[in-house]
């Protein structure tokens, strides 16, 4: 990933310079701890200008709508302090200047605003963009006083310098590095971060080789070029550095598209191992209690000893003792002679009704313990069905159709909402194709597209999509063609051998109160795709 360096800022203040200076700061907003957005007002229109302080993609810009999506920014009910005392200080102000402080990766914002007295002061928004140590800093520009931090820094986080409220705003230690304007030496390509200004790694990377004037024109923004590579890994404000790239309209079109991409990535990816890890946590629950239950049943497995032993007792009340500690009687059914042990402090008859009343229990308990089992195998081919719909998602869009059955209903945004939107392969004029990617377009093909006689396609006994074919002409060729998707799109699809079943869709039904995407079928065949 191409860090947000110091000639990438310059470029973007000075493009942006005009729209900066004399906008008016309407509205502002704190998604996340390292997040803020400005809605900006000037030259008859409002922008969003966006912060972010992540260590990991730490970045400047306006961004577009479709961008501001694929951010998948959600504002919280109620915002953090931070936003609190920037509302205070800052909101329906006007920035009067924009400034960067020499070779250092600072956008500064120096705001005229007035105090609760009504008395015109003057304050400065310092967003520092320096990877670990990103900061967004307000202080009062005539005491040199910070008002506030989007997070503080203490002595045993830095020893050079200390950021909080009350304490004096310093600029960070200058770096020993060159201003390349004023070399006129040889060029140590190996070195050029580390020896001069504005030469971050990835963008002295891009420069190898390349002539001292050329890398002067570099510096001084020369023949400007933004660019994109065409994977998305790397950008650069001109294109000739860059092959197999798209170039972009400017300079912020550059940061905007980029960034957007880099974190919506970066979110699809934590999002897809937090939602694993959630079903994995409740498979290995699931698991846990299907293997009590074959525990428990092992135990009541015998239940028929206790039958037996109250009729031998039973039989044999003529030459047995009430209150015996053991009974012994020959038994019938398995020909042999047994000793039953009984409890001293009761009859012969009270001694037999408790076996007749350990029978009856464990009877119930086994039919209670089989009622158990067939819940939670549902629920474990139910968990499996959802961890495959993850471990198959490609984009953030198919993830968040999951998000209501990985997560409570409640704790699902409105940003984690997306459109249900069904794959689709059209055969011929006259038919279609449905292949549902998760429980939700399961459900939804199941209940909503499908006619009594479409014919729907599953494996057999392993997780995977519902396929559905719409036809009035089925032919074993497209029966064929739909148990291929239906192997494709399942957890077997490396199988060697797969079962695939199919049925007509008036032959599905779905039990009350079932999971989604859950269907029962009967008068199904199968087809084995080898």
């Amino acid at each position: 990933m191409i860090t947000f360096d110091l000639l990438t800022l310059k470029a973007f203040c000075e493009e942006e310079k005009s729209f900066l200076s004399g906008a008016r700061i309407s509205k502002i907003q704190q998604p996340t701890r390292r997040e803020l957005i400005f809605a900006l007002r000037n030259e008859g229109k409002t922008r969003q200008f966006y912060i972010n302080i992540n260590p990991s993609f730490y970045h400047v810009c306006f961004m577009s709508k479709e961008n501001s999506e694929k951010r998948l920014i959600d504002i919280p009910r109620k915002p953090p302090m931070f936003c609190m005392l920037l509302r205070k200080y800052l909101e329906n102000s006007r920035i009067s200047k924009v400034e960067m402080p020499e070779n250092e990766r600072i956008l500064e914002f120096y705001v005229e605003t007035y105090n609760e007295l009504g008395d015109k002061i003057y304050l400065c928004l310092a967003i520092e963009l320096m990877g670990k140590y990103s900061n967004v800093i307000l202080y009062n520009y005539d005491t040199n006083i910070i008002i506030g931090c989007a997070h503080n820094v203490g002595s045993e986080k830095s020893r050079e310098r200390e950021l909080a409220g009350t304490l004096p705003y310093v600029y960070p230690p200058k770096q020993n590095k060159l201003d390349i304007l004023n070399y006129f030496g040889e060029v140590d390509y190996s070195n050029l971060a580390s020896d001069f200004y504005m030469f971050s790694k990835s963008f002295a990377r891009l420069c190898e080789n390349v002539p001292l004037s050329k890398l002067k024109s570099y510096v001084c923004l020369e023949n400007l070029s933004p660019c994109i590579s065409n994977d998305y890994k790397a950008y650069c404000l001109f294109s000739e550095l860059l092959p197999n790239s798209f170039k972009c309209s400017c300079v912020n079109e550059m940061i905007d598209t980029y960034y957007a991409n880099v974190i919506s990535e970066y979110k699809f990816k934590t999002l897809k191992t937090h939602y694993s890890s959630i079903i994995d946590q409740k498979i290995k629950k699931v698991k846990k209690s299907l293997s009590d239950i074959n525990k428990r049943k092992n135990e009541v497995l015998d239940l028929d000893k206790y039958r037996l032993y109250g009729d031998l007792i039973m039989a044999n009340l003529y030459n047995l003792k009430d209150y015996s500690t053991e009974a012994s009687v020959y038994d019938y059914e398995n020909d042999k002679q047994i000793k039953i042990e009984l409890d001293e402090s009761k009859t012969l008859k009270e001694n037999a009704n408790n076996f007749y009343k350990r029978y009856n229990k464990a009877k119930t308990s086994l039919s209670k313990l089989a009622e158990l089992e067939n819940s939670y195998k549902e629920k474990m081919s139910y968990f499996e069905q959802v961890l495959y719909s993850i471990e198959s998602a490609l984009n953030i869009e198919e993830l968040l159709d999951i998000s209501p059955e990985v997560e409570d209903e409640a704790k699902v945004s409105k940003s984690k909402k997306s459109k249900l939107e069904i794959m689709c392969i059209n055969l011929d004029e006259e038919s279609k194709i449905y292949i549902g990617k998760n429980n939700k377009q399961n459900d939804y093909i199941i209940s909503k597209l499908a006619s009594d006689e479409d014919l729907w396609f599953h494996v057999h006994n392993c997780a995977g999509s519902h396929v559905l074919l719409k036809s009035q002409n089925v032919t074993d060729e497209k029966i064929l063609k739909c148990a291929e998707l239906a192997k494709e799109y399942s957890s077997a699809k490396n199988s060697s051998k797969v079962g695939v079943i199919y049925t007509k869709r008036k032959y599905l039904r779905k039990p009350p109160a079932a999971a989604l995407g859950y269907v029962t079928y009967k008068n199904e065949k199968e087809i084995i795709i080898d």
